[in-house]
Order: C-alpha cells, then sequence, then structure tokens
C-alpha cells in the first residue's frame, strides 16, 4: 500500500491550488477527479476583478490576496513551462449615466478614466467607458498542465470505501493523514459535508468570434474575455433554479441580446457551454478539516472571486495542517459546525 500525505478529490480550481500549496511545502498528495466536461473550473473565464457593486468597491482582502495570486501563478508558470496569467484593463463601457457618473464618485486604486477612446466602430459606448485593473487566468491551460505535473487519477473517488482509521484513511492502495475534498458542486452529496447549505448555481457561456482582437476585458452586460486569434468568451448567465446542466436557448437568447447592445459588429458563435457553479452559504470559501472527524476535510466555495482566492486559502490551509496556525474564521469549516454535528 502507498502511503501519501493527503488524498485531495477535485481537481478544479480549488484542488489545483491546494494540491499546489501542498506540493510546495513538501507534501506528497494523490489527486482524484471524475474530469467532468461540464465542471465550472474548466468553463470559466478566470475573470480577477477587485472591484464590485454599485460603488466599485474593493472586494474582500483584495489589497493583501491579489499579490499573493500573481506570485503563485507566476511561480506554477515557471513551474509548468506554460502561460495563464495576464494582467489586463477590465474596459467598462457604461450602460448609463449614472454608472459613469459612479465611477468618478467612487475612485479606487484599481480604476481610472481613459486616457483616449478605444474600439470607435466597434462598441456601441454613448456613455463612456472606464477601466479597472484586472486580470484572468487561462483556467483551460491550467488545470490540465497541473493534471499531468501531479498525475492526477481520472477517477470518480467512492466515500463509501474510505476506510477510516485513528491513524488517518486508506483508500483502495492509498493510505494517508486524511482525505480532503475540493469537489465543487458534488458537495452536496458528500456524506460529510452534505448537511452544509450549498446554493449551487448554473451558468451559461459562448464562445465567439469577433473581427478585432485585444488584451482588453470588455464588459457591458456580458462580459468579453479575449482568448486570442478573434476569439473571446462570452457570459455568463446566473440561474438559481434549473431542470439539467445543458446549453439553453433562453440563456443563449439573453447573451446575444446583450452582444447586439454592446457591439457594433457582426460575430459568429464558435460554441455554446453551461456549467453548475457551487456556491456556499456566505459566499466565502469553506476550509478545513471536519470538527469531529478530522480525517476528513474540506476546500470548496470559492466562488466567483475563486482565481484570486484560492491561493491565499489554500496557503491558509496548508499553514493548519503543517504547523497548526490558525484557519481564518471566515473561511473557517468551524463556522458551520452546527450543521456537521
Amino acid at each position: 500500500m502507498e502511503t501519501v500525505d493527503y488524498i485531495l478529490v477535485g481537481q478544479g480550481v480549488a484542488g489545483t491550488h491546494l494540491g499546489w500549496e501542498m506540493q510546495q511545502a513538501g507534501l506528497k498528495i494523490a489527486v482524484f477527479d471524475d474530469g467532468r466536461a461540464d465542471a465550472a473550473s474548466r468553463l470559466a473565464a478566470g475573470i480577477i476583478n477587485p472591484l464590485s457593486g454599485r460603488k466599485f468597491e474593493v472586494s474582500w482582502l483584495y489589497d493583501m490576496i491579489y499579490p499573493m495570486a500573481a506570485e503563485t501563478y507566476r511561480a506554477m508558470e515557471a513551474a509548468m513551462g506554460i502561460s495563464v496569467f495576464t494582467e489586463r484593463d477590465i474596459w467598462n463601457v457604461w450602460p448609463s449615466e449614472q454608472m459613469r457618473d459612479a465611477f468618478a464618485e467612487y475612485p479606487s486604486p484599481y480604476s481610472e478614466s481613459p486616457a483616449a477612446p478605444r474600439y470607435e466602430g466597434f462598441l456601441k459606448a454613448p456613455f463612456g467607458a472606464g477601466i479597472v485593473k484586472g486580470a484572468n487566468v487561462d483556467l483551460a491551460t491550467l488545470l490540465p498542465a497541473w493534471a499531468g505535473h501531479i498525475g492526477t487519477r481520472r477517477e470518480t473517488l467512492d466515500p463509501s470505501a474510505i476506510n477510516i482509521t485513528d491513524k488517518g484513511v486508506e483508500y483502495k492502495d492509498l493510505q494517508a493523514k486524511a482525505v480532503i475534498f475540493c469537489e465543487g458542486v458534488a458537495s452536496p452529496k458528500n456524506p460529510w459535508f452534505g448537511k452544509l447549505k450549498f446554493h449551487p448555481n448554473k451558468g451559461e457561456a459562448l464562445i465567439i468570434r469577433l473581427p478585432f482582437d485585444t488584451k482588453d476585458i470588455i464588459k457591458k452586460g456580458v462580459t468579453l474575455v479575449p482568448m486570442g486569434d478573434q476569439t473571446f468568451w462570452a457570459g455568463a448567465t446566473f440561474v438559481w433554479d434549473y431542470n439539467n446542466v445543458e446549453p439553453t436557448a433562453e440563456a443563449r437568447a439573453q447573451i446575444e441580446s446583450q452582444l447586439e447592445q454592446l457591439l457594433q459588429v457582426p460575430y459568429d458563435v464558435l460554441s455554446h457551454r453551461a456549467a453548475v457553479r457551487p456556491a456556499g452559504p456566505d459566499r466565502r470559501p469553506m476550509a478545513g478539516l471536519h470538527p469531529r472527524i478530522p480525517q476528513i476535510g474540506i476546500f470548496n466555495g470559492m466562488g466567483s472571486k475563486g482565481c484570486s482566492l484560492a491561493p491565499w486559502a489554500a496557503r491558509k490551509f496548508v499553514g493548519n495542517l503543517l504547523k497548526g496556525e490558525s484557519i481564518p474564521p471566515e473561511i473557517d469549516i468551524k463556522r458551520f459546525f452546527n450543521a456537521l454535528r
């Protein structure tokens, strides 16, 4: 039987970053992932946006977590010989005078007014635009690169086959200190964490081709993220109630309506994608070992800020496992202790 330090279940944004931090700390891990094509991390655009809301408030802990995230992605690029992290202007096309004025009223270190117009003849922008300093992560490259680097097992882990012992866990040919679930939207069915009030939601996006190229992310209702060669990710919708995970005509019509309000040029739809996103009850990550069963842990709920939050949260979790450092209470799974009894 092979001995590892930890078994990770799921290799989306959360599982990739937790695995990376564990490897950097010298831990030996085994990673299981079922390779679902509709997993949210594999379809997401990986946007990092420092501002949110109508007052353009700086996101929670952003001043601290963004430098850590940028450092982490650069290190991952160097280790795996890939290019996945790009800092970009988010070109916000204002839908109204009110939004334009609010942007000026609530300045931040991450926002500025453009020195000159862009995209004349390409975008409908009667109220102008503002710039937010953001970034995006090419998850379609990062996740498979990490899978190859770490040797992810492309199989579904069966929780009922986990044998919990005084020393840790045993699963098939492996023994470890603990199994940590980073399984995203599958968490509501988890036998140890299913009582948590997860709120999964469905999102859809189009991949389109435009007659121009840019490094900017463009946003007005719909968000356009450049993928190279005049190809863009266009999305995404957000639906709480859904019957299946298949792309729908309604979502496509919604995105295309938003594109018509933004673009002055024609576009071609290359593909239509859908996925289900995991979300916790308080929109904060969940990290830690089960309060009653420390051989079982969770790292999940990164949400829409996952590409910036996950590197920091993973480092905090690994610090807790190795050195007993406290996990910040905002992300510590112990805040849901009553639900886990």
